[in-house]
């Protein structure tokens, strides 16, 4: 009977272990937090009259066509914020604040902004850093110029704007049209010394 009973726990054993193990292989889903009317890069509705966001891996580039728009880099807003700036960095504020003068360049049908930022610092030696953010499927500018974000108190960081309008999405997924004004600068309060507010 002992010897029964033994044999009955055993198996009752191996049959919860491979239960157990059989459980832990298994993945379980998370439902993401309720996102509301944002997108999966998590971008709020475009305003009605705005460019919706074009993703990078959905875009072919066309060098066979050319356009042009004006770009400029600037960071004028830390003139009046000085006192806020990192010591070792005042040096690189540029005295009227315009690290790329407003200038007319050439993109390719297809290209965005970010491809754009890219080849104006390149062909003009200026600084730029970016990191690759998948949550918002774009890149994010860090510094250009070597100012980097917060370096002018914690609100600050570099924003672009088309047309006036600051994307509320990132500059990998803005494709410029021909005749497009494309502004990078640097704000010193979440946008708001820029007549924005972290987009909009």
């Amino acid at each position: 009977m002992r010897a029964k009973c033994r044999h009955i726990v055993s198996l009752f054993l191996t049959i919860f272990l491979l239960l157990f193990c059989a459980a832990c292989g298994q993945t379980q889903t998370v439902q993401p937090e309720d996102t509301g009317d944002k997108d999966q890069y998590m971008t709020e509705p475009v305003p009605e009259g705005k460019p919706n966001p074009v993703e990078p891996q959905d875009t072919a580039v066309d060098t066979t066509v050319t356009h042009t728009c004006t770009f400029s880099i600037s960071c004028e807003t830390i003139l009046d914020n000085m006192d806020k700036c990192v010591e070792n960095k005042k040096f690189l504020v540029p005295e009227d604040g315009i690290v790329f003068p407003a200038t007319e360049v050439e993109f390719s049908e297809g290209e965005s902004v970010f491809d754009v930022l890219q080849r104006v610092c390149r062909d003009n030696a200026i600084h730029m850093e970016s990191n690759w953010t998948p949550m918002y499927n774009s890149a994010y500018v860090e510094g250009i110029n070597n100012l980097y974000e917060f370096d002018v108190g914690s609100l600050s960081g570099w924003m672009y704007n088309v047309n006036g309008w600051y994307p509320n999405y990132g500059c990998s997924r803005y494709q410029l049209k021909d005749g497009d004004v494309v502004e990078w600068r640097y704000t010193c309060d979440l946008g708001y010394d820029l007549g924005s507010g972290m987009g909009g």
